[in-house]
């Protein structure tokens, strides 16, 4: 691993499910700066070329079985609109993350997670206010598959793909 650039930690989430949130990102998103297919971010800023993250991700992902998390509202988050995801299982897998990395974390990092996937920001909050009503409307709670993690390096905007640890195992 050879990078100079932060790391960002993302949960990968079943082909179907992506596709869906990846349409409502590219529907609603300001094209301008839709660079990046839609995510559901772990940590935000972890240290390049720390070779302890690869072997605690590998070392996880085998461990772990695909499981299913719920989308459960649609959540305002001021000037954009994103779908809150519910998971203990997820939780629970960010807080023994947190765990072995405390070292060198960032505040925002040592966080209690809050899992969303965003479809729309840095619009107008009005513009942002329509879009929650709308999708409030019709919302109904359904099911996300997590599959893996997905490594990323931040490039001041942009990610650069690096490497995905799928779980190991089958669906719980």
């Amino acid at each position: 691993m050879s990078h100079v650039a932060p790391l960002i930690l993302t949960l990968q989430i079943d082909e179907a499910s992506q596709n869906f949130f990846d349409q409502l990102r590219s529907r609603y998103f300001p094209p301008e700066r839709n660079y990046l297919a839609a995510h559901l971010t772990l940590f935000h800023q972890l240290p390049p070329d720390n070779i302890a993250i690869i072997d605690c991700l590998s070392r996880i992902a085998a461990e772990q079985k695909s499981f299913k998390a719920e989308v459960g509202a649609v959540a305002s988050i001021g000037n954009g609109v994103a779908y809150k995801i519910e998971s203990s299982l997820l939780q629970h897998l960010h807080k023994l993350l947190q765990k072995e990395w405390s070292k060198f974390l960032i505040p925002q990092d040592k966080q209690k997670l809050w899992p969303h996937i965003t479809i729309q920001n840095k619009v107008a909050a009005s513009t942002a206010k329509l879009l929650l009503e709308e999708l409030k409307g019709q919302f109904e709670p359904f099911s996300i598959t997590a599959t893996g993690f997905n490594l990323w390096e931040y490039l001041n905007g942009p990610w650069r793909f690096i490497q995905t640890f799928s779980f190991g195992g089958s669906e719980t």
